[in-house]
């Protein structure tokens, strides 16, 4: 990777955008998604912004952008639509210390949009590094329609329970607990849409402070890599390792695969050579409370 994906905390916080025209206006509807207050520095606005600056949701800077313009801002596009204009603001930007967007150039950004799918609280962002948009608007498509409409919901649902959670279930069955609000009897009264429903039941299973019945059961999954590429593992092997708290692996799995792990998941190497396992006392007693064990072979 040549960029790192992060989310940028807008609460509180600035979001300058240059430029009065459809750049500008297609960065401000980007914008408008989130909290920031966004800060419209250009002479003119074209009507679809000046309309934002009635309704009270943008600040129109209409004077000379100086370099205090930038200061404290969270980002910065600059989108004027002059490519001379858009260098000499990226280099006002970058000297007052702003993290800077130059829409439709690339080699001058520091952080680059992504494609959204919005799932509010759940975002899912898709970047090509700028080198491919178009494909990451069909990437976009593809998770659009198969990520159920409803999840935002149900991941706010979880986020006001989150503290009578940590209150009511110990530390190690947290984790089992909102796989099962995800994946289990929660989820599916949520897609259906009966979020009472869905609500009653997670309250319930925190006022009896247990994890239900075998959702916080342990076990141990044996994981054939096969030929060795990601791309070949089934659903199910993905689902497993996404699941494993440990992971023994032997020296023919290719690093690709463990990737596709979590990234908290703790990882055994057992050799696997001529012989015994390299770490059999490892072997012996890996699967602690509660806890999922999976071996990749």
């Amino acid at each position: 990777m040549k960029s790192f994906p992060m989310f940028l905390r807008t609460t509180g916080r600035r979001v300058v955008i240059v430029g009065g025209g459809e750049q500008a206006t297609q960065k401000a509807r980007l914008i408008l998604k989130t909290d920031a207050e966004i800060v419209l520095a250009a002479p003119l606005l074209d009507p679809e912004l000046d309309g934002l600056v009635r309704q009270g949701r943008a600040t129109h800077l209409a004077g000379a952008v100086l370099p205090e313009t930038f200061q404290g801002s969270a980002l910065t596009f600059v989108a004027t639509g002059c490519a001379g204009a858009d260098m000499a603001l990226h280099a006002l930007a970058k000297a007052s210390g702003a993290v800077v967007n130059v829409v439709v150039r690339p080699d001058l950004c520091d952080a680059i949009t992504p494609s959204i799918v919005d799932r509010d609280p759940v975002v899912v962002a898709i970047g090509t590094e700028g080198t491919a948009p178009v494909l990451g608007r069909a990437i976009k498509t593809q998770i659009e329609t198969s990520l159920p409409p409803r999840i935002g919901g149900l991941a706010a649902l979880a986020g006001r329970l989150r503290d009578s959670v940590a209150r009511n279930l110990p530390q190690n069955g947290r984790r089992a607990f909102w796989s099962w609000v995800f994946n289990g009897e929660p989820a599916r009264l949520h897609r259906q849409g009966a979020e009472e429903d869905a609500a009653r039941v997670i309250k319930d299973a925190i006022e009896m402070r247990r994890v239900p019945d075998g959702a916080g059961v342990g076990h141990i999954a044996l994981v054939g890599a096969g030929p060795g590429a990601r791309d070949l593992l089934t659903l199910r092997a993905v689902e497993r390792l996404q699941e494993a708290d440990v992971i023994f692996y032997d020296r023919l799995v290719d690093e690709e695969v463990l990737e596709l792990a979590r990234r908290d998941a703790e990882r055994v190497f057992v050799g696997k050579e001529v012989g015994p396992h390299l770490r059999p006392d490892r072997c012996r007693g890996a699967q602690g409370p509660q806890g999922r064990a999976i071996e990749v072979g």
